[in-house]
């Protein structure tokens, strides 16, 4: 019983942690509504495309995990990284005594430190999408 308490509370706070397309949505509706409708289509879905601005895939995707300046032949590029955090779990056991007495314990651990995975890579040029990589689903 207790046991399924404590994962109902981690993995809800887990899951508190991201925010959503129509939570950036609702923090700036007159920006969004000044988008064209395929635009304002594709980021209420959390999806981008090849020339929208900084602004429209912060909205659709949130912020960057990681953001890298690469310099080329073309000039100057930022890539914004977008990664999910894998869950970790973790179990444990104890045993101690001391004075004729016998102690056992054992614990299971959750939490949102398991690793990140890259989901996207996200290419702008002037503050523009140049390109997009995603992961592939298997």
């Amino acid at each position: 019983m207790i046991f399924g308490i404590m994962v109902a509370l981690v993995l809800g706070g887990l899951a508190g942690c991201a925010s959503k397309p129509a939570d950036r949505i609702a923090a700036d509706r007159a920006t969004f509504e000044a988008w064209p409708a395929d635009v304002q289509e594709k980021v209420a879905a959390g999806e981008i495309a090849v020339g929208f601005t900084a602004e429209q895939v912060r909205m659709a995707l949130g912020e960057p995990s990681r953001v890298v300046k690469r310099t080329g032949q073309g000039g100057e590029r930022t890539v914004w990284d977008f990664a999910a955090s894998k869950p970790g779990f973790s179990i444990g056991l104890g045993m101690g005594g001391g004075s004729g007495n016998t102690s056992v314990g054992g614990g299971v651990g959750f939490g949102s430190r398991g690793g990140r995975e890259l989901v996207q890579r996200v290419v702008l040029a002037d503050g523009v999408v140049e390109s997009i990589e995603a992961a592939a689903k298997e």
